[in-house]
């Protein structure tokens, strides 16, 4: 008896069960199988060689930010390619903010004219601070007490001489220093001294570094900045 009520009871699943319940699932296996070969298909994928230097733009990605950079523009051939990279050099020609022709190679007779060029690279924040929180927090024990006036709005705060930062001062627009704010070093006798500007986005800094005569036009070296920042990362 035990065994008929087994056979009886198996019968009953048996016809419990939902004919359609095999070819739904084997659509809905095909139907991801389509999907995932789709995405395979469309999925946007870099190429693994270096950019061609006349492309428009590549998109670069440092420390999770997507910046968009001109082949041209980037220094170093090994960058010179699309996708994630821990940091990034690049050249501007000054004030047009255009990248070099690759045809004007410079030579040891002909080298780089720092005055017709803006330099910057972009690299990983992690292990720095922001610009602003070492100016409120670290640098003042190495400043002079006293700033002085710089051309047409900016202000100078020399380090002090027993300082790492010896030879060096920060040089910032008065009234708003979180939109122009450089450290520079000083002109010494065999150098003109330079300056750099750091801007941070996300998690990637990015630092201009330009001659210390600029400072003579600063409104206009901010407004380029701007203006190329917002090219490399438009959102």
């Amino acid at each position: 008896m035990a065994t008929v009520a087994r056979q009886h009871a198996q019968r009953r699943r048996i016809a419990g069960r939902n004919p359609l319940t095999a070819p739904l699932v084997l659509f809905a296996a095909a139907t991801l199988t389509a999907a995932a070969y789709v995405a395979y298909v469309l999925w946007p994928r870099w190429p693994d060689g270096p950019a061609s230097l006349n492309a428009p733009s590549i998109p670069v990605i440092v420390a999770g930010v997507t910046f968009n950079i001109e082949p041209a523009a980037i220094r170093m051939a090994v960058q010179r390619r699309p996708g994630t990279q821990e940091r990034v050099d690049l050249a501007y020609l000054w004030p047009s903010l255009t990248p070099p022709d690759p045809a004007n190679r410079p030579t040891v007779g002909a080298p780089v004219d720092p005055n017709e060029r803006l330099f910057i690279t972009i690299a990983s924040g992690d292990d720095t601070l922001p610009l602003m929180e070492r100016v409120q927090t670290i640098y003042p024990r190495y400043l002079v007490a006293e700033p002085a006036a710089g051309p047409d709005g900016l202000t100078l705060r020399g380090f002090r001489d027993d300082t790492p930062y010896r030879g060096e001062e920060l040089v910032f627009e008065g009234a708003a220093p979180e939109h122009f704010l450089a450290r520079c070093s000083k002109k010494g006798v065999v150098n003109s001294g330079e300056c750099l500007l750091e801007r941070r986005i996300g998690k990637a800094d990015i630092t201009f570094r330009f001659p210390r005569d600029w400072l003579a036009d600063w409104k206009t070296v901010a407004a380029g900045i701007d203006k190329l920042t917002k090219r490399l990362h438009p959102n």
